[in-house]
């Protein structure tokens, strides 16, 4: 899970953010995890010390993003390197602040995780999140992620297997506080 940004549109970081009695990052985490995600990694970067204190993030590691002014790409670097001492086939990433995507969206995407897959689920008609990114394609990923483009440049001009999920989440991003209420209870 990417939670490093500032949230400079929010006022605040995401991470931080109450949504439903639950802290974003504690929801993501829990999405992850309830969709089948082990291990569950958490990138941090602006106020990672107030996360630590007031996330639980149960089951998951936390890793720091001391980069984490330059983007998410570079979150996205260091969540791989978090998975490349493990032995898991693939990386689903998911960004802290997309309150719409559940476990089963989660799962659907997951299933497809191989060394040599490219998925991501699709949210109307679009490529959206959670993106599985399998073991294969990791070192051209990690090339690539640079600022807040995150995988988009690497995926761009490959097939990207994409999973139908509007049935159980919704596929945007949460920018402003406003924002929130289009995600739902």
């Amino acid at each position: 899970m990417l939670a490093a940004g500032a949230g400079r549109r929010f006022g605040m970081p995401k991470a931080l953010v109450d949504y439903g009695g639950e802290l974003l990052v504690d929801r993501a985490a829990r999405v992850l995890a309830e969709g089948g995600c082990s291990p569950v990694v958490v990138v941090l970067g602006a106020a990672a010390d107030r996360v630590r204190e007031r996330a639980a993030l149960t089951g998951a590691s936390v890793v720091d993003n001391p980069e984490w002014p330059t983007g998410m790409g570079s979150s996205l670097r260091v969540a791989l390197a978090a998975l490349a001492a493990t032995d898991v086939d693939a990386a689903l990433v998911l960004p802290v602040d997309m309150p719409g995507i559940g476990a089963e969206a989660v799962r659907r995407v997951a299933e497809l995780a191989a060394p040599d897959a490219l998925a991501a689920a699709s949210h109307g008609g679009g490529r959206s999140h959670p993106v599985l990114l399998g073991r294969d394609h990791w070192s051209g990923v990690r090339a690539a992620a640079t600022g807040d483009a995150g995988a988009r440049g690497y995926l761009r001009d490959r097939d990207v297997i994409l999973v139908a999920c509007d049935d159980v989440s919704t596929g945007f991003d949460v920018d402003r506080p406003a924002d929130l209420r289009r995600a739902g209870p």
